[in-house]
């Protein structure tokens, strides 16, 4: 049998995705799959004599299998599975003091920044919202009250990239914990832990699950004493997710390298079809040559993902719902990530609840469209496009 260490060492990605941190067999009855544990407690001989596990909120063996595929595919030693994306963010903010501050991208995902804002600001945290396409422009914000900075690449709904390892270099400099949101990339196209950060966190709701059909989010970390102080949050919070959950999350892994080529190859034809458009304005996808910090992309992701976003040339709120309205193939749709194309509108979905002033100067105008492209089949998607752009 092998051990999750020896898994993590010597696997390549394809196969850790399938093997990484699991048991061969499970013991009870030899089940390939990882059963579900659909208990909330476990029988003991005498008090505190048990066999790992005694109450499912603190753990649960179908959960931790789950967080130690979660740590394999990262190359980290410690995964923690949440109920949500945001659950996990909101972990992570724990850490934190009243006093404390944050610096984090002006282009972020309105969940978190509704959470930043809205939530624990008024509990006395201070966050900083800063143009991060020059890692050097993060220094003039850190001060003695900063503790963590936090950042995602490529970002929602603008494809700004971040370069992990100069931020990772700034953090370690001032001993702050950097913790970086890779739920566009994930662990097949980009690796965090490698680049210097601390903590990565998912939203396993997306690319990881794959399939539409569970929310959920995770922490990866290879520092024992930040884990330590991820599970006491994670145990004493509760906002964990359900084995269930946890058993679909490690069904999606299993095809998750499988799927991202798929993803990434789409995305790649889609942004060149739209580029050409002439009822098209911009196009945002981290592949093309003149996309911002596309060097660095290149140099820290395996390939460019399935994001692209884009932008009318008639500029206005009604001719982006138009498109959205016409599309067939393309579903409109919260969330990204799943098999199938989804498009949506950020200024009134996804980061509806960041005011406009601050929307446009992430460049989230009101024709904007995000499109997380699926595997279908290539040509069905371009057609589908094509149509609804008229």
């Amino acid at each position: 049998m092998f051990t999750q260490t020896v898994k993590n060492n010597t696997m390549k990605f394809n196969t850790k995705a399938i093997h990484g941190g699991q048991h061969d067999i499970d013991p009870a009855f030899g089940s390939v799959m990882t059963p579900i544990y659909q208990t909330s407690t476990y029988k003991q001989t005498t008090p505190g004599g048990h066999k790992g596990y005694e109450y499912s909120r603190s753990a649960n063996p179908t959960r931790s299998s789950l967080e130690q595929s979660l740590a394999s595919l990262e190359n980290g030693k410690y995964g923690l599975a949440f109920g949500s994306g945001l659950a996990a963010v909101d972990a992570v903010l724990k850490l934190l003091e009243p006093g404390d501050e944050v610096v984090t991208t002006n282009n972020l995902y309105g969940g978190s920044y509704r959470l930043f804002t809205s939530i624990f600001q008024k509990f006395g945290i201070k966050f900083h919202f800063v143009d991060m396409e020059n890692a050097q422009d993060i220094v003039e914000h850190i001060n003695d009250h900063t503790k963590m900075i936090w950042i995602e690449t490529p970002t929602n709904p603008m494809m700004n990239i971040i370069d992990i390892k100069a931020v990772s270099q700034i953090s370690s400099k001032h001993k702050l914990i950097l913790a970086v949101d890779n739920t566009f990339a994930t662990p097949y196209l980009q690796s965090p832990l490698d680049l210097g950060a601390d903590i990565v966190m998912h939203s396993v709701t997306k690319y990881i699950g794959g399939h539409s059909d569970l929310v959920m989010g995770a922490l990866i970390v290879n520092d024992k004493t930040l884990a330590d102080k991820l599970y006491f949050i994670q145990n004493s919070s509760g906002a964990i997710c359900g084995p269930q959950d946890a058993f679909l999350a490690l069904r999606g892994i299993k095809t998750l390298h499988v799927r991202m080529q798929r993803h990434c190859e789409n995305g790649k034809a889609v942004a060149h079809f739209l580029k050409s458009h002439p009822k098209v304005e911009k196009v945002y996808w981290p592949g093309f040559q003149e996309h911002p910090n596309h060097i660095i992309a290149k140099a820290q992701m395996k390939d460019f993902g399935g994001m692209v976003s884009f932008s009318t040339k008639e500029g206005s709120w009604e001719s982006a719902i138009q498109i959205l309205e016409n599309l067939k193939v393309f579903t409109l749709a919260e969330s990204l990530g799943g098999v199938e194309s989804l498009a949506g509108h950020p200024a009134s979905m996804t980061h509806a609840s960041v005011p406009k002033e601050d929307r446009l100067n992430m460049g989230i105008v009101d024709s904007l469209i995000r499109l997380s492209v699926g595997i279908e089949d290539e040509s069905d998607l371009l057609a589908d496009l094509k149509q609804a752009l008229g």
